[in-house]
């Protein structure tokens, strides 16, 4: 059982991996409230209501945690910078870093949401590794880029190791949208194989300090490359979001 942090709880991928995650480890869930959120989902993990922009608000906060799951964030790709990024998308997470790697705290490791976003100014017909430069379409893609730009210098450069994923087109339901083309089709990301991946990412073995890996489904057409995840990590999707489409 390992003692786990996740950042941005109350959001649809964080309700998701709560669940998933709560009987097998301890977890503390953060956000801005809980007063949305189904009280038997938070049955057996400890809540903290925090605005994670707010240095103030992170002094303590990791004592004693392991790992670090970090999901907070506006993930629209209409957000403005002055709107909600810079709080959201840059402030918290240079926070996490920030307070990660200062003495005495020692997380293991933190995994944190990226997204295909990164890099979705690519052409439809290009096939996206994670050694490709990225190229974001809009500026929730940027702030991503930014993540993993930040997570590899405090890798780097102060040995806090990381493991960031490009989620795709997540659905909490399991099912890809019935209207979808074959470029959303190309982008699912079920529910089933996001848990999966997480437990990948939480039992791992590194060879570098940072891992940057794509997070779809094992679709017939996929739009990002998932097999340096399956060799890195041992990622082994089931969904197919063009059979499951059939």
């Amino acid at each position: 059982m390992a003692r786990i942090l996740i950042t941005g709880a109350t959001g649809t991928i964080g309700k998701v991996i709560t669940q998933h995650l709560k009987k097998q480890h301890e977890l503390t869930l953060v956000d801005i409230h809980f007063d949305d959120v189904d009280k038997q989902l938070l049955e057996g993990t400890q809540t903290k209501d925090l605005d994670l922009s707010l240095e103030e608000n992170w002094e303590g906060l990791l004592d004693g945690i392991e790992y670090v799951l970090h999901l907070a964030g506006d993930p629209s790709p209409d957000a403005e910078f002055y709107g909600s990024l810079l709080d959201l998308n840059y402030k918290i997470p240079y926070n996490l870093f920030h307070q990660a790697t200062l003495d005495p705290v020692h997380i293991k490791r933190i995994i944190f949401a990226s997204s295909i976003h990164a890099v979705d100014a690519y052409p439809a017909n290009v096939q996206v590794h994670v050694d490709q430069p990225v190229r974001p379409a809009d500026l929730y893609g940027v702030s991503k880029a930014y993540v993993e730009a930040l997570a590899s210098y405090y890798a780097f450069t102060k040995g806090q190791e990381t493991i960031g994923i490009r989620i795709g087109d997540f659905k909490e339901s399991g099912k890809p949208d019935p209207n979808a083309g074959p470029d959303g089709l190309a982008n699912f990301l079920s529910a089933r194989d996001f848990c999966h991946l997480i437990d990948c990412t939480l039992s791992a073995d590194l060879q570098e300090p940072f891992l940057l890996v794509n997070g779809i489904s094992n679709n017939t057409f996929p739009r990002l490359d998932i097999d340096q995840a399956r060799v890195a990590i041992g990622y082994q999707p089931q969904d197919n979001a063009f059979e499951m489409k059939g």
